[in-house]
């Protein structure tokens, strides 16, 4: 026992390893099926008893530009965010740019009910609005009891 040194406090030193693995896992998700902060286009997923709602929210994004498919379950939203941003002089230097440009890709896994044959999107306000529907054997039916 005299190899271990805990210090004074026991607790103080488990508060210390406590607050160390804090800060190692920090920015990681609490889930598998969290998002990573800083991903684009983020999005939101609800369900109805019909259908499976997503919403990407990507301003400032031509919709042409947008290329959204299905396949063996996973929604993919794809393709590129050009830089917005005025002309600067030779001598600027960017300190920090919080905007993000380049190509991007987001998958998303369906559950089993969604129905890839039933797909619709919209573009709106720069929301991406993806409507899939739900296969009717997966749907809420009521039962009759006799």
């Amino acid at each position: 026992m005299n190899d271990l040194f805990f210090g004074s406090d026991l607790f103080n030193e488990f508060d210390r390893l406590q607050q160390q693995m804090a800060s190692l896992f920090n920015g990681f998700p609490s889930s598998i099926r969290s998002g990573r902060f800083g991903t684009f286009p983020q999005i939101n997923v609800g369900s109805t008893d019909d259908s499976i709602e997503i919403v990407a929210f990507a301003p400032g994004i031509d919709p042409k530009a947008l290329e959204v498919s299905i396949d063996k379950g996973l929604l993919v939203i794809s393709g590129e965010r050009t830089t917005a941003q005025p002309e600067a002089a030779d001598d600027t230097r960017v300190y920090a740019q919080e905007r993000f440009a380049g190509t991007y890709r987001r998958v998303v896994e369906l559950p089993e009910q969604a129905d890839p044959d039933k797909v619709t999107a919209r573009y709106t306000d720069g929301c991406l609005a993806i409507s899939i529907g739900k296969k009717e054997t997966s749907k809420p039916r009521a039962i009759t009891v006799q």
